[in-house]
């Protein structure tokens, strides 16, 4: 197994986490405080979103400035390197921002819950991190999202595969992430995969109820290559499954605007420069 599964109850958890996410760029967390019922519950929720009229969604549409609202696949992103779109629709969820009609409080409760374990996973990055780079951190980790207004909930929609998509397009063809962390429940369909060092591609291990951590380039650049950004994949599925859509519910984890990620940048300058590569900005 590439990717390190992590028991959160187990007395190593710290060690065995950050060395993972040093290793692979990638954990995957069982044990964790954030209730599988509510994660299946927002899944059904927005399920019945992404099946509504192209019309209806549309009266969320997303704002360039905000990056708030629903992206159609017509305007989705093209990662960094490729020319196609990836294949896929997706609503950006912040606490302050735009939300569907009809809609329960689901979403904002699971926003809230993960973020504050967010927290507690950073700070046990921090605590598991030498020292000889932990001291450059302009401030400790898990205080850098305080009152960020850039935590993200990205709800994606990856519809079935019909044979007439673009040559090339998969799903989420190959990144990574922009931000410190993100975190991942285990999507209602596979297909995720994580690129080692020697340019092979390994599925991970992640099943109903477990939660997917991995490392962004903001965390790579405060940590000076510590924690490198592991490029990942969302593979198209074959057969019988091409005619599944997957749903999958990334939070991503962004500083404040004025966070000093380096000497370099601060976290908003950093996020502009690759939304603006994505061709979304």
């Amino acid at each position: 197994m590439y990717v390190k599964k992590v028991d959160l109850q187990a007395p190593d958890v710290g060690q065995a986490f950050a060395q993972s996410l040093r290793e692979t760029g990638f954990a995957v967390l069982g044990n964790h405080p954030v209730s599988n019922e509510l994660v299946d519950e927002v899944f059904r929720e927005w399920e019945g979103f992404f099946a509504r009229s192209e019309e209806d969604k549309l009266k969320t549409l997303f704002d360039r400035e905000s990056q708030a609202g629903f992206f159609p696949s017509t305007v989705s992103e093209t990662a960094k390197g490729f020319d196609v779109k990836d294949i896929k629709e997706y609503f950006h969820f912040y606490d302050w921002g735009v939300f569907p009609e009809g809609m329960s409080d689901n979403t904002k409760i699971l926003h809230t819950k993960m973020t504050a374990f967010a927290a507690e996973l950073l700070q046990m990055i921090e605590d598991n991190t030498p020292a000889s780079i932990s001291q450059h951190f302009s401030m400790p980790l898990s205080k850098m999202i305080n009152d960020s207004q850039r935590i993200l909930l990205r709800i994606l929609h990856y519809p079935p595969i019909t044979g007439a998509e673009p040559a090339g397009a998969i799903r989420a063809a190959d990144h990574e992430d922009i931000n410190l962390i993100t975190l991942l429940p285990a999507a209602t369909a596979d297909g995720l995969q994580v690129k080692d060092k020697q340019g092979n591609w390994h599925n991970i291990p992640a099943g109903h109820g477990d939660i997917i951590i991995n490392t962004g380039d903001m965390l790579a650049e405060c940590t000076e290559g510590y924690y490198k950004a592991t490029t990942h994949r969302v593979v198209n599925p074959e057969g019988e499954k091409a005619n599944e859509p997957r749903l999958s519910m990334p939070l991503f984890l962004h500083p404040a605007d004025d966070v000093k990620l380096s000497e370099r940048y601060t976290a908003n300058e950093y996020r502009l420069e690759r939304l603006r590569e994505l061709g979304v900005y």
